[in-house]
Formats: C-alpha cells, structure tokens, sequence
C-alpha cells in the first residue's frame, strides 16, 4: 500500500490533522504528515513547511518570508502543487481546514490523476465548490462546525473522513485487465445527441464509450481523464464550450481546451457540435449587452444565444490554433448542413452565412499535415451520413475493427 498524506496548517490545525493521521495509522494506513504552514511552528512532521516551499520556482524564501498572508498563501499553494508532483509514493490524500487551506490544497489535489484518493474537509464544501473541485475527483466534507478542535462535533466529521480514505486506499479497484475495452471520451449535447448516440451504437462492442455533457466542467473532466491516461481516443464532437469561452457564457471550455489531447497525443475526431450557441441561465441573466440578439429558450433555466459571424470567424481561429498544435491522428469534420439540432432549415439558429464564417476561419487556419486533415461534409451534423463519416475517420485514425458499422 502507497502512502495517505495529509496535508494541512500545523501552525494553526495541529491537533485536528494529527487527530485524522492518528486514525489512519490505527486503520493499517502507511501515513505521512505534510505541514504547509506559513508560519513558524515548532510542530514536528514527517515533511516540513521548509521542503515543501523547496519546490516553489523561487525557492522557500519566496513562500516563508513573504510577510503578506495572502500572498505567502498563494505560494505555498504553488510549491505544494509542484512537491506533490515530484512525489511517487502517493495512495491518498486528505486536508481539513477553512477558506484559506481549501485554496491552498485544492490545485495539488486537482493535479493528481483521477483515481487517487482525495478527500477535502472543508467549511466552504456546502457552498459552490467548483473552483475547488474543478474535473478532478474530489471528495468534499463539510466540517458544519469550524475546523478549530476536536469536540463532539469534529470528532465525528473528521474521523468519517479519515476513515472513508482508509477505506478507498484498503479497497483498491484493481486495473483493467487486457480484455477490458479501451475507453473513448465523446462530448454531447442535447443538440447533438442523435449524432453521439449513432457513434456509441456502432463503437461499445469495441470500446468502453464515456459520454460528457459540453457545460465546460465536462470537457475539463474530459481532458483531466486524458492527463490522467485513462483515455486512449477522443471523439470531440461538440465543441461549443469554446463559444462559451470566447464569447461570455455560462458553460465556458478552460483556456487548456484540446490541451491535453496535444500534451499527451492521442487519437482526436472532432466537429463543431453546437458552435451556434452561447448558453446563460434564465432569460434575465442574459447580459444586457446581448439583450437585442437572437435568443432562443432552451427551458427555464437555459436560454441559448446564436453565434454571429464575427465571433463563429473568432471561434473557428482559436479552434484552429488548438488544433495545429496537436501532433497525433487528428481528424476535424466541417458538418456543411448545420452544427445542431436546431441550426438546420425551418430551426430557429439556421443561419447558413454564420456557420459559414466559422467553417472558413478554421480552414483558414488549420495547418493539414500527413496526420492531420480536415474533412468537410456536406451533410448537418445528426444526419447519419454525418456520423457515419465520424466513424469512417475514427477508423481511419485508431485501425479500429471493420466490423462496427453505423
């Protein structure tokens, strides 16, 4: 068994971190004390607050002495991101703290592949907690008291979350075996939803096919299964988390989109699913600036926003700069007949001079090499002649089996 580590402020959480490390111990768990405190503590730990800061670009001195707390914080949270990163003997990881602790750990747990134990006690884990959790597999625990002593309380909550890691790290799910099937990522929505459903109908007697839903946390999640290598293909079919990037909203793709595709090179098939829309919430939290556009309400609590143009030519340039930087098979598909559901003849987001714009801009941009070609064609993107193309190129790019058919 690897190593849990736990991770906190023994300048002010001392107790309650040994407390937790004391039941992992008691539990059979190989345990190591790692101190990120920015202050001076004479606390004694199997890794000190000195190594830690060790890892930051700028040595401890940046992290240590740094006399605003704010900052000395933010550092800290880059160094423990960095040591952690260096570390090869990780089976778990667990913190407890408040506001300050939940941001210094959360980007060292994000980093860590999915399937690494990680459990955060928090007292922000009943709020928002995307900006903590991000794409990763975070296990948030609400510490309903603060994080401050052991007492009826926080003996209970904390000793849960003790004990729940325990359990992850002595229940390991074994590998999959070589009969296992390899695991393709696709992203989906609603809007696309025929054409995804036709390629996972031909690919899941070869493939384990793993659906995302395009609301910017799926392609994120997507693409940290991608770092994590757990992930041998992807099919990118709906790629309007980018309209959401550039153009304001709600379900906005990361600044990394297809990052992870070029970083660890994997087979790519990708479109423009959906590239006709920019999603808000209700109809009065749409921005005022957009107020005069063309809307349509997808129910009441979604309403999408037709792409102009102008930002369909700035999408498909920043797509297209993604994807020459991918070096592997990649395969981009221009669906001539429309991106969606509703952007084909007699649907309110038809709009054939828009989808224009954008497909002109990424072949305008899009450098083709021997692994790498756009295909344009002349269907929309849920005819099945559409998919089948898509399964026709997946082929092509991962000498996948004759026999799955459309």
């Amino acid at each position: 068994m690897k190593t849990a580590y736990v991770v906190g402020t023994w300048d002010t959480k001392g107790a309650e971190l040994d407390y937790i490390a004391g039941l992992l111990k008691a539990a059979g768990v190989p345990t190591s004390r790692i101190d990120v405190s920015t202050m001076p503590t004479a606390a004694q730990t199997e890794i000190s607050a000195r190594e830690v800061a060790a890892a930051h670009p700028a040595g401890p001195e940046a992290v240590l002495s740094n006399t605003d707390r704010g900052q000395a914080v933010a550092a800290m949270a880059v160094a423990l991101e960095r040591f952690i990163s260096l570390r090869g003997d990780i089976g778990g990881i667990i913190a407890a703290g408040g506001t300050g602790n939940t941001a210094l750990v959360a980007p060292a747990f994000r980093s860590l592949p999915v399937g690494v134990p990680k459990v955060l006690v928090s007292t922000v884990a009943s709020g928002n907690v995307a900006p903590y959790v991000g794409p990763a597999d975070i296990s948030m625990v609400y510490s309903v008291t603060d994080v401050q002593g052991i007492n009826s309380i926080s003996r209970r909550v904390l000793g849960n979350a003790a004990h729940s890691l325990a359990g992850m790290m002595q229940s390991v799910i074994p590998p999959a075996q070589g009969q296992d099937k390899p695991a393709v990522g696709l992203t989906m929505f609603g809007v696309t939803t025929p054409c995804v459903r036709a390629i996972v109908d031909s690919l899941s007697e070869h493939y384990d096919c793993l659906v995302f839903h395009a609301t910017g946390t799926g392609g994120m999640s997507m693409e940290k299964l991608v770092d994590s290598g757990l992930l041998s293909a992807i099919i990118d079919t709906t790629t309007t988390e980018v309209a959401d990037l550039l153009v304001g909203g709600v379900f906005a793709a990361s600044r990394d989109r297809l990052g992870a595709v070029a970083r660890m090179r994997v087979p790519y098939v990708g479109s423009c699913g959906a590239l006709d829309m920019v999603n808000f919430g209700g109809i009065d939290t749409v921005p005022e600036k957009f107020r005069t556009r063309k809307m349509h309400i997808h129910n009441p609590q979604v309403t999408l926003m037709r792409t102009t143009a102008d930002e369909n030519s700035q999408i498909g340039a920043w797509l297209a700069s993604k994807l020459n930087k991918c070096e592997a098979q990649v395969r981009f598909l221009i669906p001539e007949g429309g991106v969606s559901l509703i952007d084909v003849p007699g649907q309110p987001f038809y709009d054939p001079e828009a989808d224009a714009a954008l497909f002109d801009a990424i072949e305008a941009g899009f450098h083709t090499t021997e692994s790498r070609r756009l295909i344009r064609v002349p269907f929309a993107i849920n005819d099945p002649e559409f998919s089948a193309a898509v399964i026709s190129a997946f082929k092509d790019i991962t000498r996948e089996p004759s026999n799955a058919t459309v």
